[in-house]
């Protein structure tokens, strides 16, 4: 499927809605230690950043640690199904909800890519993680990368990215493949209209349905998560991955790794980000899953699970 094509299924999933045409928690108290543990309840685990924001976390099996960083307005939840598999194979796997998502502080700013990483890093400092696996989806390949360019890779022995936003998908004079800052306002102006249905009505395209099999209940689940993340997270979050250029992070990374992208994805069309990124990294390995759309966690799991597991134990 072409770009041109990808984007109007994306488009039309929104319009097809009916569609086309906010109280915040503050940040905890400053002069706290980055990376401690506090909690909410005695049942909800949570790492606090350098500038106080609570992120839950969850940590599971033990052995050598990978930390997964979810997709746009998504969770912990959304890796739940990689996680129990590899720890069931040895590895520790660690997976919070970024700030502004899930069961982690809200707070008034910090929701740009710089921030994220730090945040990365609070999570890495915090369990004092080496030769760690980074697993990124879509936005979250912009917080490993970032992670990298403003952390350093001491800490980490390989990346995997999976259905990235990189390089830079907004159409500029100096990136004439990527989408039109008008895409990304039809897509605003649909969730500020009715985001519920918005999101309902893109399940299908982000799992590739019915080509691939994903039942109702594994999109009704989809949809929960994404709208337990505010509306104004989720637009302050998309004009952060939108708009950031992560071409000379990608130049950078040293460390190996794995681009794995579904050439049906209409979430970030693979010519114009799993390609182009893989191009960029010195040496990586680029994997395509056919007929795999954005939600290939889910209807591509046992596929990406075993490539997951050889890649770590390379």
């Amino acid at each position: 499927m072409n770009r041109r094509n990808v984007l109007k299924v994306v488009a039309s999933a929104f319009s097809g809605a009916g569609l086309l045409g906010m109280g915040v928690n503050p940040a905890r108290a400053e002069g706290r230690k980055s990376g401690t543990m506090k909690s909410k309840s005695s049942s909800t685990p949570l790492i606090e950043t350098r500038d106080g924001v609570g992120l839950f976390y969850r940590d599971w099996g033990k052995g050598r640690p990978v930390v997964f960083a979810a997709p746009w307005a998504m969770g912990s939840d959304w890796w739940e199904y990689q996680m129990v598999f590899l720890a069931s194979q040895g590895l520790r796997c660690i997976a919070f909800d970024r700030r502004g998502h899930g069961r982690s502080d809200e707070p008034s700013g910090g929701y740009d890519f710089n921030t994220f990483a730090d945040d990365l890093n609070s999570v890495i400092e915090r369990f004092d993680l080496h030769q760690t696996t980074l697993v990124g989806q879509s936005m979250g390949c912009g917080e490993v990368v970032r992670y990298l360019s403003r952390h350093g890779a001491a800490r980490v022995e390989r990346i995997v990215l999976i259905g990235t936003v990189t390089p830079f998908l907004l159409k500029t004079e100096d990136n004439p493949d990527g989408m039109d800052a008008s895409y990304f306002e039809r897509v605003r102006h649909a969730l500020c209209s009715d985001r519920p249905n918005a999101i309902a009505g893109y399940a299908p395209v982000f799992f590739g349905a019915p080509k691939n099999a994903v039942s109702s209940e594994m999109m009704r689940w989809f949809t929960d998560m994404i709208l337990r993340c505010s509306l104004r997270v989720m637009l302050d979050v998309q004009h952060a991955f939108s708009e950031t250029d992560f071409r000379s992070d990608l130049r950078a990374v040293a460390v190996p790794t794995l681009v794995i992208h579904g050439d049906n994805d209409a979430g970030t069309p693979f010519e114009i980000t799993g390609r182009k990124t893989a191009a960029l990294i010195s040496g990586s390995q680029l994997t395509v899953y056919e007929g795999a759309a954005h939600g290939l966690n889910i209807t591509h799991a046992e596929h990406l699970n075993q490539d997951l597991l050889a890649f770590i134990r390379r």
